[in-house]
């Protein structure tokens, strides 16, 4: 559970971002990490998959949705130990070949869930030995958590990987065997007879292999320097102490703090008419609320921040990796944010005044020279969360998988892992010679 779960070894203080002297701009570089996501979204898409009571739905915003059932289940949630009937149906897409040998895979989905339903996501593959994984299930996930409990499943394995919370990884990369292909599946479920029904518009999955690394190549960058997007500014910090049965309370909650943050950007805001009204800032505890996974007992679930930053109608969200900050600064060229995933000691990011084994914030934008301007949910008020980090250490603390602990140890880094949330409407924007969104 430790893995993402924010850890301060400061206070949460943050000064207001101090402008340190520009990094010394790189020459373009070629990686050497492999990054792929692949994506289902439209009606040829669906339309290619096998189903068993499911159908693709036809037009311009197309999905996947029930029909007539393909049968009826008992499904008891683990963490209510409440057991239900409900109808099902199955979708599953073409073999995808992943055209790398892949290390790590994360499933992402946007749906909607009416009361009384639900998904579950599975992920089954091919080993580059020609042996296969288990269908392994990537997420039992509602909007609401009325019906069941939003879920990850722990104790998932064979003898080449394992599933932490929402990642598939190889155990062991250096024996040879990793993921050449993988197929997804789709469970859909209602309570019987029920007129509503789930529907899904974009399932994926981002592939990776990114090397073990300390050290990161140094993007260039120029695209978006002096450009600066006005995302709110949300702390996690004051949100301490409120409703700790959703990973403990604030403290912990840089990932949906984050999210809500750009999903408050475009315009967009949760019910908080639950929340104690002599709260700031409740759409921040409704985010908390609505991302918690119950298995993983946190709020830093990666799809699950992003199906809820998509559970509003005209959001789409993917989990993904990025290359470097020259990609983010395309993003942020084209008016989307970009929530990274990073971890860090004080003294590895000036400004920041504490470490972290496991973070979240927003890049918003970058200064004349190249510096990134991020809010970061890990401070005192909503008034500092604007901080500006070098370009050079941030690059590092977020692109590397290897870090060196405070006592000496050797832990583990997010490889650029980013969440991207923008309008249905709005194409991500191409990087040449990079990742294929």
């Amino acid at each position: 559970m430790a893995r993402r779960i924010l850890t301060l070894a400061a206070a949460g203080v943050l000064s207001i971002g101090l402008t340190a002297a520009p990094a010394v701009a790189a020459q373009p570089v070629q990686h050497d990490e492999q990054i792929e996501y692949h994506r289902i979204s439209s009606y040829r898409d669906w339309a290619q998959g096998t189903a068993d009571g499911a159908f693709a739905i036809p037009g311009f915003r197309t999905g996947v949705t029930m029909g007539v059932p393909a049968g009826t289940t008992d499904y008891t949630d683990p963490h209510t130990g409440v057991t239900a009937a409900y109808e099902y149906a199955t979708w599953t897409s073409p073999v995808h070949d992943i055209g790398f040998g892949a290390t790590e895979a994360v499933a992402s989905w946007n749906a909607v869930t009416p009361a009384g339903t639900f998904i579950k996501v599975e992920l089954h593959g091919t080993y580059t030995n020609g042996e296969q994984t288990p269908w392994y299930t990537m997420g039992i996930w509602a909007s609401g958590d009325g019906d069941i409990r939003r879920t990850s499943v722990d104790d998932q394995g064979d003898p080449y990987s394992t599933i932490w919370t929402d990642t598939f990884s190889i155990d062991d990369a250096s024996r040879g065997v990793l993921l050449s292909d993988y197929q997804l599946r789709l469970t859909l479920y209602k309570k019987p007879g029920q007129v509503q029904r789930p529907r899904v518009w974009e399932l994926g999955a981002m592939a990776s292999n990114v090397p073990d690394r300390f050290t990161v190549p140094l993007s260039a960058g120029h695209i978006a320097w002096g450009k600066e997007l006005a995302v709110p500014a949300y702390s996690q910090n004051i949100h301490s102490g409120e409703y700790p049965e959703y990973d403990g309370g604030g403290e912990a909650w840089c990932s949906p703090t984050s999210t809500q943050m750009v999903v408050s950007y475009y315009g967009y805001t949760p019910d908080t008419s639950w929340v104690n009204p002599d709260y700031a800032d409740p759409q921040v505890d409704a985010a908390a609320r609505g991302v918690y996974d119950s298995q993983y007992e946190g709020a830093g679930n990666w799809p699950f921040n992003t199906a809820y930053a998509a559970s509003f109608v005209g959001l789409d969200a993917i989990v993904t990796r990025m290359h470097s900050l020259d990609e983010v600064e395309t993003f942020i060229k084209h008016g989307i944010p970009v929530v990274v995933s990073l971890s860090f000691l004080a003294s590895e990011l000036d400004g920041s005044n504490y470490s972290t084994s496991g973070h979240l914030f927003v890049i918003v934008g970058f200064t004349d020279t190249g510096d990134v301007v991020v809010n970061d949910p890990a401070s005192s008020s909503d008034d500092v969360v604007r901080n500006v980090y070098q370009r050079d250490q941030l690059e590092t603390v977020w692109q590397r998988t290897k870090r060196v602990r405070a006592n000496g140890t050797v832990g583990s880094g997010s490889g650029g892992i980013a969440y991207l949330i923008k309008p249905w409407w709005k194409p991500l924007p191409q990087v040449p010679g990079s990742s294929n969104w």
